[in-house]
């Protein structure tokens, strides 16, 4: 290979997660669709769109917060990305192939902790048993503030500062 032959550096060889999808589900991929694919395949943080507009313009200037916006759409109609509403009024987005999970959000900071819990998930199907279903699926989303305090016994009022 010579060192003037730049095509081998914009052939990725391993494409994205995302844009492996996109592709078996018959999207035609544009630069900028397997740019955003990319992101969202590197992110661990469930990105806002806001956050991936961010994260696309910083590799490449020419992209629009509209075909993020559009392109988000689209792998949500298509089952590539999950909407989750984790507070904050902004919806965020989860990949589809990053198997099954449940998130934990600190809600002073929102970042979202992705766990599994095989309790959980016993308890989840005892229940929809119990009501006479098979379970066929579940999301648990908790919220919560690291290091809270237990709260204080009722009827005793903390003297404010």
């Amino acid at each position: 290979m010579h060192s003037h032959d730049r095509h081998a550096e914009t052939t990725r060889p391993d494409p994205s997660r995302i844009e492996r999808l996109c592709v078996e589900r018959g999207l035609k991929m544009t630069g900028q669709r397997r740019l955003i694919a990319r992101v969202l395949s590197e992110a661990e943080d469930h990105p806002d769109v806001e956050e991936l507009y961010r994260r696309a313009a910083a590799l490449d200037d020419r992209i629009s917060v509209a075909t993020v916006y559009r392109t988000v759409r689209l792998l949500e109609e298509k089952g590539i990305l999950e909407r989750r509403d984790f507070g904050g009024g902004r919806a965020r987005y989860d990949p589809t192939d990053r198997g099954h999970h449940h998130h934990l959000i600190d809600v002073d900071t929102g970042r979202v902790i992705e766990f599994e819990d095989a309790e959980f998930e016993r308890v989840a199907r005892a229940i929809a048993e119990r009501l006479g279903f098979t379970l066929v699926g579940q999301r648990l989303e908790l919220f919560g503030r690291k290091g809270a305090p237990t709260p204080a016994p009722r009827g005793r009022s903390k003297p404010k500062a």
